[in-house]
């Protein structure tokens, strides 16, 4: 069997569940040695079951990306158990419940840009020593939604078009360090946070049932492609720095129904 990152050292934020533990399940199945993090339950589960099926290995640690001195500790570890850092995934960062611009706190703004925004930032700050060693990469989660917009969601928006620029402006200044830095921007993916969004709604099965249809490819993105999507940045795609990839299934493609305006 190929093994397209036999080896390597990889961080993955948020890596417990979701699009995250996508990440780390297809890092482990083509042989990095993975150190994930999250808070809450499920990690230690999720580092046996990958651990039994290798053939890579992982490592869950527990950190509250928001906490700066829990960011430093998350490298720190990694460095401590493995030596050095090939890979940075930052995932790890929150959907809130739709609200119009009109309900939203500046407070409740303030909070996700530390949450979805400044841990990249400094998460990445504080492995970017130790990537340049090894003239390694980041990869950044970001969304299509930062592309296209997304209705009664402007700070979640706001956070994930700067992690989309934020990413360009690190690969200029990291290319002298040979350190490529690099983004993905999944759409509709069938994630416990999406199934708990349409949990909210009055019908959820047919909310989702609905969202199948804004895909060009009439279905839902899966956790293992965006895996496979991080992958090939980091280990193929060796001549691309500060991209974008969208892996959405051609959501933000063709016209649509898209006025609001009301007789």
């Amino acid at each position: 069997m190929s093994l397209r990152y036999r080896d390597k050292v990889v961080i993955v934020t948020g890596g417990s569940r979701g699009i995250g533990r996508g990440i780390v399940k297809v890092f482990v199945e083509n042989g990095a040695k993975v150190l994930f993090c999250a808070i809450g339950a499920g990690g230690e589960a999720v580092e046996a079951e990958l651990n039994k099926a290798g053939p890579g290995s992982c490592k869950y640690v527990t950190c509250d990306v928001s906490k700066e001195d829990d960011v430093k500790r998350l490298i720190a570890v990694t460095v401590e158990h493995y030596g050095h850092v090939d890979c940075l995934v930052n995932n790890a960062g929150w959907h809130p419940p739709h609200k119009p611009t009109d309900d939203t706190t500046a407070e409740e703004f303030r909070d996700l840009l530390n949450l979805n925004l400044i841990n990249y930032f400094l998460t990445s700050k504080y492995a970017l020593p130790y990537l340049r060693q090894r003239h390694g990469n980041i990869i950044n989660v970001s969304s299509v939604v930062a592309t296209i917009g997304q209705k009664c969601a402007a700070p979640y928006v706001a956070t994930k078009g700067a992690i989309v620029s934020m990413t360009k402006a690190m690969a200029v200044d990291e290319s002298v360090y040979n350190v490529r830095v690099n983004c993905i921007s999944p759409g509709n993916v069938l994630t416990p946070l999406w199934e708990e969004l349409a949990g909210q709604t009055p019908d959820a099965a047919a909310t989702i049932k609905k969202a199948e249809t804004y895909q060009l490819l009439g279905r839902f993105g899966t956790e293992a492609e965006c895996g496979l999507a991080a992958l090939y940045l980091a280990a193929d795609a060796t001549f691309c720095t500060g991209i974008d990839l969208l892996v959405s299934g051609g959501a933000e493609l063709d016209y649509g129904v898209k006025s609001r305006i009301t007789s």
